[in-house]
Parts: C-alpha cells; sequence; structure tokens
C-alpha cells in the first residue's frame, strides 16, 4: 500500500454529509423526547431510530476515505486506534460521569429522587456503569440498556473501527474483501434473530453496525475516487442535480415512515449509502445549502449532540416535576402516542408538547456546543499530539465521523424506542 506523501493534496471534505449528521442526530433526539404534539406524532420522527443507520454508513465512508489508504503497518494502526479513541471516548466518559454525578446527588438528597427507580438501581447499576466505561454496551454482553443509552452504538462503532484497521493493515488494498460478510450475512442474521428487526441496540447493535459501516467502506471503495475526482474539479449546480437531491431526501423520508416499524427497515443502509452517493456528489442546490455556515456547525455538533441529549431531556423533566411541586401547574405525566404509553410532557395537549419540544432542541445544542468546545476539540489535539508521539506523523486526520450511530450510530440511537427503555 502506498505510503502517505505529504505533497499529494489534503483529503476532500464531504460537507453536505456532515451537515446531514447533525440533522439526523437531532431527529433522533426528537425521536427520544417523550412530548405530545404532531412533530412528535409523526411516522418519520417516531421511526427515526433509522437514522442511526446513517451514522454508520457515513463513518464507513469517511474512515475509508481518510485512513484506508494510510494504514499501512503497526506503527500507522496505533495511530488510528489512538485517533479514533480520542475522538469517541472522552465525551462519552464525560457523560457517564455526569449521570453517575446526578445519581450520587439523588441518593444523597432524597427529595431529587421523585417518583423514579431508586438511586443506582436497574438501568444504573455500578456494574452498568463499569460496562459503560469499558465500552461494552453494544456487544450483547448485558441484559438491556442502562446509564447513557446511546453510548450502546458507540461501543460498537469503536470495535467496528478496530477490526476494519486490521482488515486494512491485512489485506490492504483488497481489505475490501473483509466487508462482504458482514454486508452479506448482517441483514440476513437481523431478520432471523433481531426480535425488533433494525431495532437492534444493546442486542444486535454490533451487527447493525458491522453492516452499516462496512457498506458505507464499501460505497466508498467503488465510487469514492470518482467523487474526489469531482469535488476538486469544483462544484457544480446542475437543475437535474437538484431534482436527484429532492427526489432522494423524499424517498428517504418515505422509507424511514414506512419502514421503521417492520422488516423493511433491514434495508435501511442501502437506502442511506444510496442518498449518500447523491448528496456527496454535492452538485445541486439543497447541497448548496447545507454547505452553509449553520449547517455545517449542526454537523461538527453532531456527537455531542447525540451523547448528550437523554441527559439533557431527563434533567428537563426533572425540573418540570419542580415547577409542578412550586405551582399548581400540571406538566409532565403519563400520556398516550402512537399508540405507546410515555411519561413527558404530553398532559397538556399538542401546543404545550410542541414548546417544549423546541425547549428541548434549543437546550440539547446548547449543551452540545459547550461539549464540543470544552470537551471534544481539546481532547482530539490531545489524541493527534499523543498519535504523534508513536513516530514522525505522516497524516492529519481526516473530517471525522460520528455516531452514535448515529451513532449514527447512528439507533443510531437507533435508539430503542421508549417501550424498550
Amino acid at each position: 500500500m502506498p505510503r502517505f506523501d505529504p505533497a499529494r493534496p489534503a483529503p476532500v471534505r464531504f460537507e453536505a454529509l456532515d451537515s446531514w449528521r447533525g440533522i439526523c442526530a437531532l431527529m433522533v433526539a426528537m425521536m427520544h423526547f417523550p412530548a405530545s404534539g404532531p412533530l412528535s406524532e409523526s411516522a418519520l420522527l417516531r421511526n427515526a431510530f433509522l437514522f442511526v443507520d446513517y451514522f454508520f454508513v457515513l463513518s464507513g465512508f469517511v474512515i475509508a476515505h481518510g485512513f484506508a489508504p494510510r494504514l499501512s503497518g503497526g506503527l500507522d494502526y496505533a495511530r488510528f486506534v489512538v485517533t479514533r479513541f480520542g475522538r469517541i471516548y472522552p465525551l462519552h466518559a464525560a457523560v457517564l460521569l455526569a449521570f453517575a454525578a446526578w445519581e450520587v446527588a439523588r441518593l444523597l438528597v432524597p427529595a431529587l429522587r421523585g417518583a423514579g427507580p431508586a438511586p443506582f438501581g436497574a438501568g444504573h447499576t455500578v456494574p452498568e456503569l463499569l460496562s459503560s466505561f469499558a465500552l461494552l454496551d453494544g456487544l450483547g454482553l448485558a441484559g438491556g440498556l442502562s446509564w447513557n443509552g446511546p453510548s450502546w452504538s458507540i461501543a460498537a462503532e469503536f470495535w467496528t473501527y478496530l477490526l476494519f484497521g486490521l482488515a486494512v493493515v491485512a489485506l490492504g488494498r483488497r481489505y475490501w474483501l473483509a466487508l462482504l460478510p458482514a454486508i452479506l450475512a448482517g441483514p440476513a442474521i437481523l431478520y432471523l434473530r433481531s426480535p425488533d428487526y433494525m431495532n437492534a441496540t444493546w442486542d444486535y447493535g454490533f451487527l447493525r453496525c458491522l453492516y452499516g459501516f462496512s457498506l458505507g467502506a464499501l460505497v466508498y471503495v467503488v465510487a469514492g475516487p470518482g467523487l474526489v475526482a469531482a469535488h476538486r474539479r469544483g462544484p457544480s449546480r446542475r437543475l437535474l442535480w437538484t431534482a436527484v437531491e429532492c427526489a432522494a431526501l423524499a424517498a428517504v423520508a418515505a422509507f424511514v415512515a414506512l419502514a421503521g416499524g417492520n422488516a423493511a427497515g433491514i434495508a435501511a443502509p442501502f437506502v442511506f449509502a444510496a442518498a449518500l452517493l447523491v448528496f456527496a456528489r454535492e452538485a445541486g442546490l439543497v447541497s448548496h445549502m447545507l454547505r452553509r455556515r449553520a449547517f455545517l456547525w449542526l454537523g461538527a455538533l453532531s456527537y455531542a449532540i447525540y451523547m448528550v441529549h437523554i441527559f439533557v431531556q431527563s434533567r428537563m423533566i426533572n425540573a418540570a416535576t419542580l415547577v409542578e411541586k412550586l405551582t399548581d401547574l400540571d406538566l409532565v405525566g403519563d400520556f398516550t402516542m402512537s399508540g405507546e404509553r410515555f411519561y413527558g410532557f404530553g398532559v397538556q395537549g399538542p401546543l404545550v408538547g410542541t414548546l417544549a419540544l423546541g425547549a428541548m432542541v434549543v437546550a440539547v445544542v446548547a449543551v452540545a456546543l459547550l461539549a464540543h468546545v470544552a470537551i471534544e476539540r481539546p481532547c482530539q489535539r490531545l489524541s493527534r499530539r499523543l498519535a504523534a508521539r508513536l513516530g514522525e506523523p505522516r497524516f492529519e486526520p481526516s473530517p471525522q465521523p460520528v455516531l452514535a450511530t448515529v451513532p449514527v450510530r447512528c439507533d443510531a440511537p437507533a435508539f430503542p424506542r421508549p417501550h424498550r427503555s
């Protein structure tokens, strides 16, 4: 495999794909927020766990683009592992510590316990916390989701990174051969074994991640060089490409709305791979819009949005419960949405629920921005310095994909829908 040449052009950044990652992360966050309203009850949002599969496909595509040509031996692999670990683990650990600190507060201050389970009870036990710190959530070793539910996809993606890097080091340019088993067997196993088909998390989440990631990497092997060449020729916005982008967007929305709760959802990685090929070209007006600064910032915050949203949502419900005790308002409680029972902002009807949903989005983005600036970016710089100490650096890390798999994962989360929580 050729060595990295510093004189070669820097890797192309697929900015529209980054922006879509941010939008998908917000969709997953809104799916998990228990609030009534037309948006919350829409089929698109109720099945938004499928957007985690976009995270997995995008991760495979971008990792193959940014790292496969540079993974040529043990030292390069070590650098790759250090940079990937530094990309995902610090924020994962920080959010777990925030959850643990809240449980300690509930233990010490009985007034904070409310009507929920006892501190450090089921789903928040110390062994489960240690398992989450060890990135074992998505490997099928536990009996369910615990602590920060979305972290299952982060764990699955990290171990997928390691396997991918080993495959490239061992097989060189033929690493695509190692991708085929997951692409071929993944859908069949999920169909036969997963109780909720593509809504697999702690149980078959690792397989789900391997399937989507491998397909994304294979897409890059086949189409990546042409897409990179098209980018280096410069942007071209033509009416035909705009129509294709709009059609792809409509097809994805229809697929998620109709296929999320049934076996057809297993095809999600292929649907997202097709959409990725359309938007990676960045030749239409939709892509042009997605390359605006606001959307690029949303893409940069996507991992933090994915990781912090459950914590922020839970604290919003705690705050509403406190307000209820101080006033005569009923803000949260049990309600039914789309045939399922939830506890959250549904007792005052769709208007209050929609306002609460908007407030949640603002709060999650604000906390994600803080986490990105205070934790993500400094730790990424630190990981690059540590990787450089392993030897003379041969590359600068490419634009970084995230989940949770959101990921995208993301579900990826796909996260489980609330009835599986």
